[in-house]
């Protein structure tokens, strides 16, 4: 198998030293140097021999998005690999072939790699990124929500709710379920803009799921979706939830 040649391009060198050791441990791969801000990739690309770009986005000078924008068209495949997952979104709109979340694992910078040396894996990943764009093009932005496995890019009215269960957040996508870093208030400010009512401490909810609300002895309510899930209501958010509905109880003005 041909050797894939890869840049590493990072601002920080403890992020360049990991990068270089899990590189070292992926069959044929050839690295071919590092770089530590913006204008030095563009300079390092310019060169040639670069099959692949492992690229931070937040560097000096140029960011990674700024610099991939500036490369030639049939530049280097770019991975960028970063702290920020409010940037796939973006990533991916320019070109990006995936989209790494620091600290990088092993097996998942492998995964991203095979894509890099697959034409049939490219070809099915843009293919899957243009259905996107056509069925959406006035279509609302995406969630990017970081997991174990990856980027996952969704319709944030595809979001039923989405559950603090232990340590993490389960987000709930259809018949999908997703685990995440993001707090449920992380969570909530970025899907301000639509119809989601924090209903829990540990629960956040899409109204335009919701097909009944059963009365709770508590004074809240257990709110069923359309694919059959339950997310309870607390009192004090079924309060907050009926006046934002026009439904109010006489003793909704209680203390």
């Amino acid at each position: 198998m041909t050797p894939l040649r890869v840049l590493i391009a990072d601002d920080e060198e403890i992020a360049r030293k990991r990068l270089t050791r899990l590189l070292k441990a992926i069959p044929d791969i050839e690295l071919r140097g590092e770089c530590a801000d913006g204008i030095a990739v563009l300079k390092r690309v310019a060169e040639g021999d670069i099959d692949v770009m492992l690229l931070d986005i937040q560097m000096p000078g140029l960011t990674g998005l700024e610099a991939m924008a500036l490369l030639p068209e049939d530049g280097p495949y770019t991975i960028f690999c970063t702290a920020y997952a409010e940037h796939a979104v973006a990533a991916f709109d320019v070109g990006a072939i995936d989209y790494l979340l620091k600290p990088i694992e092993g097996e998942r910078l492998e995964k991203a790699l095979q894509r890099a040396r697959s034409r049939e894996a490219r070809e099915r990943f843009h293919a899957e990124l243009r259905e996107q764009r056509e069925q959406g093009q006035n279509a609302l932005p995406r969630l990017a929500i970081p997991t174990q496995q990856g980027i996952v890019l969704v319709d944030p009215r595809d979001v039923s709710h989405a559950l603090l269960e232990g340590e993490l957040v389960t987000i709930y996508v259809g018949g999908q379920k997703y685990f995440t870093d993001f707090s449920l208030q992380t969570l909530s400010d970025k899907l301000a803009r639509f119809p989601f009512e924090r209903v829990h401490r540990k629960a956040l909810l899409n109204l335009e799921h919701v097909v009944q609300l059963e009365p709770c002895p508590t004074g809240g309510y257990l709110a069923h979706t359309r694919t059959g899930a339950t997310v309870e209501i607390s009192r004090q958010s079924a309060r907050a939830l009926r006046k934002r509905l026009g439904l109010r109880r006489s003793t909704d003005d209680d203390p």
